[in-house]
Order: C-alpha cells, then sequence, then structure tokens
C-alpha cells in the first residue's frame, strides 16, 4: 500500500515536470511563432517527445495556449515586476520597472522580445478566452504604473497636474517602441536609448542607479 502510494506520487511530480518543460518550450516557440502558430508537432519536436506525450497533458490547443500565457506571466512578474515591488515608492518603483523591462529584452528571457507585447497583437482582434487571459494581464501591467504614478505625484516626485492615465501610456510606448526595435534590428543600444527615455520623462538625468527623487515644489 505504501509502495503504491509512493509511486503514484513519483509519477505526479513526473507529470509535473514534464508539464513544466513543455511549457518553457510553449512559451519559447510562441515568442517567435506566436500563439497560434504553437502546435504539438513543433513542441514534442523540440523536446524530444512523442506527440502523444505532449497531448497527455493538454485537452486542447486553447488549453496549451492559455497554460501558455499563464506560464509566461509567472515568468514576466518575477523578472519584471517583482523588481520594481522592491524598490522605494514612486519614480523609483517606476525607474525599476523599465530597467526591468529592458534587462529581461536584454537577457533575452523571451527569445522574440516581450511575450505580451507580441501576444497582444496577435490576439487582439481573436476574440475568445485565450485573448481574454492577454488582455488581463496587458490591462493589470498598464494598471501597475499608473499606480506608481499615482504614487509618485503623491510624493511630490512629480508634478501635481500629472495624468497617471496620460503617462503610463507613454512610458508603455517607450518599452513597446524598444522591444520592437530590439527584436527587429538586434541591437542592445535602443536599449539604453529607452532607458535615456525614460529618466528624461521623469526628470531623471542621473546614471542608472544613482537617481535620487527630488521634490516638485508646488507654485504659489
Amino acid at each position: 500500500m505504501a509502495e503504491r502510494a509512493v509511486h503514484a506520487r513519483q509519477r505526479r511530480a513526473d507529470g509535473e515536470r514534464t508539464r513544466t518543460a513543455i511549457l518553457d518550450a510553449a512559451v519559447r516557440l510562441s515568442t517567435v511563432d506566436g500563439l497560434e502558430g504553437l502546435s504539438i508537432g513543433n513542441l514534442a519536436k523540440d523536446l524530444g517527445m512523442s506527440k502523444g506525450g505532449v497531448y497527455a497533458h493538454f485537452d486542447s490547443k486553447q488549453d496549451l495556449q492559455l497554460a501558455t500565457v499563464e506560464a509566461a506571466g509567472a515568468i514576466f512578474r518575477s523578472e519584471v515586476i517583482e523588481p520594481a515591488l522592491t524598490a522605494d515608492p514612486g519614480v523609483p518603483q517606476l525607474l525599476a520597472f523599465c530597467d526591468a523591462y529592458f534587462d529581461h529584452l536584454e537577457r533575452r528571457v523571451f527569445p522574440g522580445g516581450c511575450f505580451f507585447a507580441g501576444a497582444a497583437l496577435e490576439m487582439g482582434t481573436h476574440r475568445g478566452p485565450v485573448q481574454e487571459k492577454v488582455a488581463e494581464f496587458h490591462s493589470g501591467f498598464i494598471q501597475l504604473i499608473r499606480e506608481f504614478v499615482r504614487t509618485a505625484v503623491g510624493l511630490q516626485q512629480l508634478p501635481p497636474d500629472e495624468d497617471p492615465a496620460a503617462l503610463a501610456l507613454e512610458l508603455n510606448g517607450t518599452l513597446l517602441a524598444a522591444d520592437t526595435s530590439f527584436v527587429m534590428y538586434d541591437d542592445p543600444s535602443v536599449l539604453d536609448l529607452g532607458r535615456r527615455v525614460v529618466r528624461r520623462r521623469l526628470g531623471r538625468t542621473e546614471a542608472r542607479g544613482n537617481e535620487t527623487p527630488a521634490k516638485i515644489s508646488n507654485p504659489r
């Protein structure tokens, strides 16, 4: 009885490891071929598995796509969002967020650039559960930037009339433009340019790591 329980736990652990390996490959391949380009055949070939071995972990292509988006979200949170959350509130968090985004591109965490930038463009007109999952993550991404801006305004690190929605749009546009150029031209210098653009927009001209948030004096 005990031996059967041990074998059952071992099979579950092996199954989880296999599923994780499949999703790691799916995230990687989808940034190059797209979520719609994901196929059981390509995954099986990449992993050296049988198609049946891959099929056993997912009920459908949509199930695979949804799980892939979820896995990519966990990676993005670890690589970009969590470093920002550990920074000092306000402008330092905005800088940490943008720097972490540029850094994850430079390290090629996703070989085809930002997973969610590509997925948003690809799935934007494909209404359904996968598009909704991508949109949910994108909405949270933008909302987080807005919250950082609101905090910076409250701490008087940004002008009192700064519009959080507008600034979030500007910063997101800079991140996406850098991602597009980096992927297209394979030129890391565009990421340094992006860092400079972000610092200039936030009123920080110091080199990375030396920024000291300054309070904005309210006009009398």
